[in-house]
């Protein structure tokens, strides 16, 4: 690893212009992959899987990656047949941790879930962005705080939950994870042992489909006392927020990894009429379901993308004529020559977008 100093001068935009138009980072990955200075990256350097679904990555992230507040998430990019494929991740571990930790539920459409579980070894080096998202621990940290998640939604929480003690937090703090099935449960162990090692910490893993119930006003209470005064930070699925929501009396940040274009079908939202015209391709599409990302992906078309939930920016493009429906928020917006995100917009009637 070059030292300090070295890393600063080989990323100046001086060195990026001696050396030719592909920039330095073409030159010191040669030597190593993951040597790069602007290009974040990072070197697998282990692989377990806690449950049947679910992969476990410790990752070594080079010099380029400055780090992330507990909660956020980084993009995460791996080459599967030749092409480099992008998805949305949080890390599990501190924010202070010397190596990133991912955990990733493969889901059996999902190409890159899958492939991370199925494929990955150590010694392979994956793509990373900069860490991004609003969804974080507050700052200055409340006295009384509620971390509660619903499946793959742990990993931020976690991330909150190991941070906090590793910080000395002696306020009140309960841990709540939900989940289908008992098998589903992840990091139980890991969560139990930093319970009993820092005072004030409650846990409780509930199994929804056995049983154990859904989240409720009694059972919180049962687990953290008054939820009045107490700040609650929930990620996972659009019922489990939705429910916390309708009774928790203030103090609740979210966060969901549920695409909004599922969400639009589980409305029974129905497509409009009309076409969309891909200008750049000189393609022309009937208007049909899902977002404009999956749409222009149906036509053939390979558009940049991350998150695909309206989060990283990554598929933002410019539409020059028509109206399209944010599915976050339900708003039109017909203006020309605006930029949308592809992956959380549908067209209503006849589109055109640069690609």
């Amino acid at each position: 690893m070059p030292s300090f100093p070295a890393r600063r001068l080989l990323r100046s935009s001086l060195i990026d212009a001696l050396v030719g138009p592909h920039g330095i980072d073409s030159y010191l990955e040669l030597i190593r992959p993951a040597l790069t200075v602007h290009d974040a990256r990072a070197s697998v350097q282990a692989v377990r899987r806690q449950t049947t679904r679910s992969v476990t990555l410790t990752l070594r992230p080079n010099a380029a990656f400055q780090g992330f507040r507990a909660g956020q998430f980084v993009r995460v990019g791996v080459e599967i047949d030749g092409v480099r494929r992008t998805r949305t991740y949080s890390p599990a571990c501190s924010e202070r941790a010397e190596f990133l930790e991912l955990t990733v539920t493969a889901h059996p459409d999902g190409l890159v879930s899958r492939w991370l579980r199925e494929r990955l070894a150590p010694g392979a080096i994956v793509h990373l962005s900069q860490a991004s998202g609003s969804f974080a621990l507050p700052d200055p940290r409340p006295e009384r705080l509620a971390l509660i998640s619903g499946g793959s939604g742990i990993t931020p929480v976690l991330s909150m939950l190991r941070t906090l003690c590793e910080e000395g937090f002696d306020g009140e703090l309960a841990f709540v994870h939900y989940a289908q099935t008992r098998a589903d449960w992840l990091y139980r162990l890991e969560v139990e042992a930093v319970a009993a090692r820092h005072r004030g910490i409650r846990v409780a893993y509930v199994a929804t489909r056995e049983g154990d119930g859904h989240a409720s006003p009694e059972s919180l209470r049962q687990l953290i006392g008054d939820l009045d005064g107490a700040t609650a930070m929930v990620c996972g699925p659009p019922s489990l927020i939705d429910g916390v929501s309708a009774f928790w009396p203030g103090g609740l940040r979210s966060e969901t990894f549920t695409p909004p274009s599922l969400k639009l079908a589980l409305a029974g939202e129905r497509p409009t009429a009309g076409t969309i015209r891909f200008q750049r391709s000189g393609l022309t599409a009937a208007i049909a379901s899902g977002s404009l990302l999956e749409q222009a992906e149906i036509a053939g078309l390979s558009p940049e993308f991350g998150c695909r939930m309206g989060i990283c920016h990554t598929c933002t493009c410019r539409k020059t004529a028509g109206a399209v429906r944010d599915l976050r928020t339900g708003e039109v917006s017909d203006e020309e020559d605006e930029d949308i995100q592809l992956c959380v917009s549908v067209p209503v009637g006849d589109v055109a977008l640069e690609i």
